[in-house]
């Protein structure tokens, strides 16, 4: 059922009942400020009418300021797009904006919040992430089992590169990548790789779509009903079937006593070893969320991340020419660049930055929720209390574009980084948190940005690449879709071309 009919049913029915209310609590401080609403839906149907919601909330920070208050549905929101509130939310008040939503989806997928990334702040969540800090995201496992990995799947990468740049063929480049990331994150979990086509895959894009899906029932629970009506909710359970059958598979398969013995440790091998030892319950179902957590950040943000990276540098052929002269500079005649050469090419990992900064890879933050009233402000002049169970978007789409904190802020301009090579994405620079900040920052931040940043040398040192016969570099577009991850509305083709070392 199309968004804005399900939206104007809800509307008209409790008209009534929210015209006839006649006495209305003050605040001692306002709500920040935001665009008028209608009754009972709020501002839903202007999110309904934009193209894409990080754009809609930029848009929104321009007219009304760094904090925006919207009402979705019963829901009430708030937008956060400048560094200097960003770092109040997510550092100085971290321990108030450090939940996340219990949405239909999200909660589902994760059995219940037994992960890490979607799930509410609670002891429980501090005992898991700890665990899988500890035992997932050491640098010992980074060099002794995805060090490896990561290496052999770019150089398979760049072969399947080769073959396609032999016959003069176009390719795909987020495709490209998606398979590459994918593969990583498969044979690094599982222990095996999945092709592009299968079963995996299309489970795996059903589950992000409906991550980002819309249910009613988020924000109008009362109309909950209206998810069955549409199907949502039968699309729902059938894909958690699929996915819990095929994650049941896996781990049977890995309870084979000939397998545990004959196999180098995958995560799944990880988790099993420690279920009885961790410091709480590690239920099998545990062990399903977590690895949801690991593929779905895991392949959709490096995959983005380097299809925004080659959309930059085809928009930018100076800067491509600038940085596959300091790979192919550096590199020699050496052929294949490996983990210890990166360390030389501060200027392709300026790119790398500058390409996270003009297009995250999550343009919101995923979103969190108060866990009690806060007040925040500008200045002492422009103070707002928020209240407990308001949904944070954290827009680091319009924090990457803020002219108070980035000179020329649309321009890609990599030598930015290469003048202040202190500023990273690690979470101590709110100007510039392409992976979060405080609690709830992504743990696996290191590993993702080693896999961008190994594939992208590799790419730009093998191949030069071309646009399609008939395109300019300024005919490259920008347009975007909404999801958990900033993607290309139109498919990026370009052709490569086996660069020849002289």
């Amino acid at each position: 059922m199309d968004l804005l009919v399900i939206v104007l049913v809800i509307a008209f029915p409790l008209a009534f009942l929210y015209l006839s209310l006649k006495h209305i609590k003050k605040d001692d401080l306002p709500s920040p400020p935001g665009p008028p609403g209608l009754p009972l839906i709020g501002n839903m149907h202007q999110l309904y009418k934009a193209s894409s919601n990080h754009e809609h909330f930029w848009q929104l920070s321009k007219k009304y300021g760094s904090l925006v208050t919207l009402h979705l549905g019963s829901v009430p929101a708030l937008v956060v797009s400048s560094s200097k509130m960003a770092k109040q939310v997510l550092k100085t008040q971290d321990a108030i904006y450090s939940s996340k939503p219990a949405m239909t989806g999200q909660q589902k997928m994760s059995y219940n919040g037994l992960e890490m990334a979607f799930s509410p702040y609670s002891e429980h969540w501090r005992d898991v992430r700890k665990f899988c800090t500890l035992e997932l995201f050491t640098q010992k496992r980074a060099q002794m089992s995805v060090r490896p990995v990561r290496e052999e799947e770019v150089y398979r990468m760049i072969d399947g590169l080769a073959e396609a740049a032999s016959a003069s063929k176009e390719v795909d480049v987020h495709r490209c990548f998606s398979d590459f990331a994918s593969s990583i994150i498969t044979r690094v979990a599982f222990g095996k790789r999945y092709d592009q086509g299968g079963k995996f895959h299309r489970v795996l894009s059903e589950i992000e779509a409906l991550y980002s899906n819309f249910f009613v029932s988020d924000y109008f629970p009362m109309f909950g009903w209206i998810d069955k009506l549409t199907g949502m909710m039968a699309r729902l359970d059938r894909t958690f079937v699929e996915l819990d059958m095929f994650y049941q598979e896996l781990i049977d398969e890995h309870l084979k006593p000939d397998r545990l013995a004959s196999t180098t440790d995958d995560v799944i091998d990880v988790l099993l070893r420690n279920k009885s030892s961790a410091s709480f319950a590690l239920t099998m179902n545990h062990v399903k969320a977590i690895l949801m957590d690991i593929i779905v950040a895991g392949t959709g943000t490096t995959a983005t991340v380097l299809t925004w990276v080659m959309t930059a540098l085809m928009r930018n052929p100076g800067v491509m020419k600038k940085v596959q002269e300091e790979v192919r500079r550096v590199i020699g005649k050496k052929g294949k660049i490996d983990e210890d050469d990166l360390q030389n090419l501060p200027y392709l990992r300026a790119v790398v930055k500058e390409t996270m900064r003009l297009y995250p890879p999550g343009p919101l933050l995923l979103p969190r929720e108060t866990m009690g009233s806060s007040v925040i402000g500008e200045d002492k002049d422009h103070m707002y209390k928020i209240k407990p169970k308001t949904l944070v978007f954290v827009s680091m789409w319009a924090i990457g574009r803020d002219p108070e904190d980035w000179k020329e802020p649309l321009e890609f301009i990599p030598e930015r980084f290469l003048e202040r090579p202190d500023i990273d994405y690690k979470g101590q620079h709110f100007e510039y948190i392409p992976f979060g900040a405080g609690r709830r920052q992504c743990p696996g931040l290191n590993l993702g940005a080693m896999n961008v940043e190994l594939a992208l040398a590799n790419v730009l040192y093998t191949f030069d690449w071309e646009l399609p016969d008939g395109l300019r570099s300024q005919d490259v577009d920008e347009e975007t879709v909404n999801g958990l991850t900033l993607q290309r509305k139109n498919v990026l083709y370009i052709r490569p071309k086996i660069y020849v070392c002289p």
